[in-house]
């Protein structure tokens, strides 16, 4: 992210929740380290809320109440969609002007690795791209050193606000679960682990996201996770009860194991899929493929660099990352639907 957008940034001030609604507090200028002044109290900490949002950054809102629509009394408090920087080729476009979309992952990266191309799409095309991050990635890498007293959770908050920026993420809400780690890790047991929480209280959460936002469309996991890890298993069920809860049509991501097969083995899920085992679909088992436009891959290319303590430079440079990573997959039960049209038609 350059230091001139780092300069335009608002600074952090905490919205107090609305009396009456669940504990949503809202903050400007977006997340803050977990633990800093301006920033929430997260996963583990005293007196976390459950479903901290935040606002700022170009443009990221936040909201202090539950119910009601977009800048009603309650609802959400837009401050503009969050446009992320200038990249060759993107144009606004007032097509899915008044149209939300809820996305919903596991671990800051995930979005950029899975969704990013999709993201900048609907909100090129002038829709409302909601991001909802499961937990704070606590059990992430380390391959970027960290700064005296930083924690890996602070630096991937860090990560993600600069990266749904460039995906012109319109809202940015952390549900505060904690990262569970890979198959038979022992800190799958912590009592804050999304794979411990109830599936029913987090997809009403979810569900209040949807409804605040009048969102039509949710995207989350396949019923594998895409590749078994538990956060990403949680993802689906989660996803797939908020959608069924508020009546939004469910874009499952997913990814064409015959495809990144074909690749060799070059994209991010082959060396995670390690932990797991296979992953993803057969391509012909596949309805939605979206592929990204360049503009849309340089947008996603940045997004995953945005996530430097998580993704080494080589994964993002080169030539192949191109024929790596300009696909997104998707399932769906539906005949026509929001995703549907928009990889029908790039822009």
């Amino acid at each position: 992210m350059s230091s001139a957008l780092r300069a335009s940034r608002p600074a952090r001030t905490r919205v107090p929740a609305s009396a009456g609604a669940p504990d949503l507090s809202g903050f400007a200028g977006g997340p803050g380290p977990s633990g800093s002044a301006a920033g929430p109290e997260l996963s583990g900490s005293a007196g976390a809320p459950d479903l901290p949002c935040f606002a700022g950054g170009r443009g990221l809102s936040g909201f202090t109440g539950a119910a009601g629509p977009p800048g009603s009394a309650g609802g959400p408090q837009p401050a503009g969609r969050a446009v992320g920087p200038e990249l060759p080729g993107s144009a606004g476009g007032p097509e899915l002007a008044g149209r939300a979309v809820v996305v919903l992952h596991a671990h800051p990266d995930d979005e950029a690795i899975f969704t990013a191309a999709t993201m900048r799409r609907l909100a090129d095309r002038g829709a409302r791209v909601i991001l909802v991050m499961a937990t704070g990635g606590e059990l992430g890498e380390r391959l970027a050193p960290l700064r005296p007293g930083e924690t890996v959770h602070r630096r991937r908050l860090a990560e993600l606000e600069d990266a749904a920026e460039v995906l012109g993420v319109s809202r940015l809400v952390l549900l505060g679960r904690r990262d569970s780690g890979m198959v038979g890790w022992p800190s799958a047991r912590h009592p804050r682990a999304l794979a411990r929480g109830r599936t029913d209280r987090l997809a009403r959460r979810l569900a209040e996201v949807i409804d605040a936002e009048r969102a039509d469309t949710v995207l989350h996991y396949d019923d594998r996770g895409i590749y078994g890890h538990p956060d990403h298993v949680a993802v689906h069920r989660i996803g797939a009860l908020a959608a069924a809860m508020t009546g939004a049509v469910s874009y499952e991501a997913t990814v064409d194991r015959d495809h990144l097969h074909r690749r060799g083995g070059t994209h991010l899920i082959d060396a995670a899929s390690g932990h797991t085992g296979d992953y993803g679909r057969a391509g012909h088992e596949i309805p939605v493929r979206l592929t990204a436009t360049d503009a849309e891959l340089a947008a996603k290319r940045a997004a995953m660099a945005a996530h430097a303590s998580q993704i080494a430079p080589a994964a993002v440079g080169g030539d192949g990352f191109a024929d790596t990573y300009r696909h997104e997959w998707y399932l769906t039960s539906h005949a026509r639907g929001l995703l549907t049209d928009l990889a029908a038609t790039p822009n």
